[in-house]
């Protein structure tokens, strides 16, 4: 080895240029390996930023869920809300209804009580007698048609009779004594004072005036021959049903007879039988029901045939004598006492008074119906 002038080299400068060369090479190699240490941390630092990138979009994607569940949990809430708000204000309408329908329904119900009063005041005016006139009579001759008429009918005359009344408010009191002239001195008074323990009170006499009446006779006529049928749809043509009726009706075994005529209305299923001897139509009446042959076994109802009319009609209207009504009473005792006392006062001559025959005291916040006869011998509460 040589330098550039072609001069031959020393040991040492040999020793050092292959020192050199060995320290160029050594640092190729360590260039070489840093160059792939190099290499490979950028491949790791790409990997790194694709997870990175990975975990970004995975975390963004959860931040988005994440958002939209508190979203969603606001919006349930809030929707909650507004539904326990119309829930607390159905509440509050269901509660007023309920407190208006139980005020309705107390209304109702004293109205209830006033209308079941008044109907049972209307029930009790009218009163069904059958009677009989005694009469003496003499037979002259037979009247034909008279007699034929019997055979066909049975006749009833029921009196009915709407006894006088009075509908006693509460407050009031009506009194009836034995005596006529007493209840006139009572009305020639303005007021009478009624001690009642350590109180005393006013209360004031009136004349009292009873509603009108009615009074009339019921004429019936019931056949003795005829009845009528129902419940009878037609399953026929109508003059086959009318043939099946009559064939029906006349079998003996059934409870019939002999069948004089048969009418039928095929639109409502109804119709009348007129048999030609009598019996057979009380028999049945009392039976209740037939079975006619059609096509099928049907079962009838029987009724009574019979007439009806209104006679003597007559209305009328009066005044008790001898009975006073008593107004303004208040409530300083309760119901038997007070009635006690209104009696002792009014049976006391020198309180223009007289033996009664009859008191009866309403009060207050109460009704009540009294019944007076024709004669006023009596009145009934």
């Amino acid at each position: 080895m040589s330098d550039s002038a072609g001069e031959p080299l020393s040991l040492d400068e040999k020793f050092n240029a292959v020192q050199s060369l060995d320290e160029k090479f050594n640092a190729m190699q360590e260039l070489q390996r840093l160059k792939k240490l190099i290499g490979s941390e950028e491949d790791e630092i790409s990997r790194l930023m694709l997870e990175k990138l990975e975990s970004d979009s995975e975390k963004r994607k959860a931040q988005i869920e994440t958002e939209s569940w508190i979203n969603s949990e606001d919006e349930s809430t809030e929707q909650f809300r507004k539904d326990l708000e119309e829930i607390q204000e159905e509440l509050k309408n269901l509660d007023r209804v309920d407190q208006d329908l139980k005020r309705e329904y107390k209304d109702l119900e004293k109205k209830l009580q006033l209308k079941r009063a008044e109907t049972d005041s209307l029930l009790q005016r009218f009163k069904i007698k059958a009677e009989i006139p005694v009469k003496r009579v003499k037979f002259t001759h037979p009247v034909e048609e008279e007699q034929e008429d019997r055979e066909e009918h049975v006749e009833s005359v029921f009196t009915v009779t709407q006894r006088p009344s009075h509908l006693l408010k509460g407050g009031h009191a009506l009194i009836t004594f034995e005596e006529e002239k007493v209840s006139e001195q009572i009305l020639r008074l303005a007021k009478c004072s009624v001690s009642c323990d350590k109180t005393k009170m006013d209360v004031k006499p009136y004349a009292l005036t009873l509603d009108p009446s009615v009074k009339f006779e019921v004429h019936i006529k019931v056949s003795k021959k005829t009845v009528k049928f129902r419940n009878a749809p037609p399953t026929l043509p109508e003059q086959r049903m009318r043939d099946r009726l009559e064939l029906s009706f006349s079998r003996a075994s059934r409870g019939g007879g002999e069948v004089q005529r048969v009418q039928y209305d095929e639109q409502n299923g109804t119709g009348h039988v007129t048999f030609l001897n009598t019996g057979v139509a009380e028999n049945l009446v009392l039976r209740g029901k037939f079975c006619v042959d059609t096509d099928r076994d049907m079962l009838v109802d029987v009724l009574p045939l019979y007439q009806y009319q209104l006679k003597k009609f007559q209305t009328f209207s009066g005044v008790p004598n001898r009975t006073v009504m008593l107004g303004g009473i208040p409530e300083v005792m309760d119901e038997e006492d007070l009635q006690d006392h209104l009696e002792i006062h009014f049976q006391k001559p020198s309180n223009y008074g007289g033996e009664v025959e009859n008191i009866k005291y309403v009060p207050a916040g109460k009704l009540l119906t009294a019944f007076f006869s024709e004669d006023n011998t009596d009145t009934d509460a």
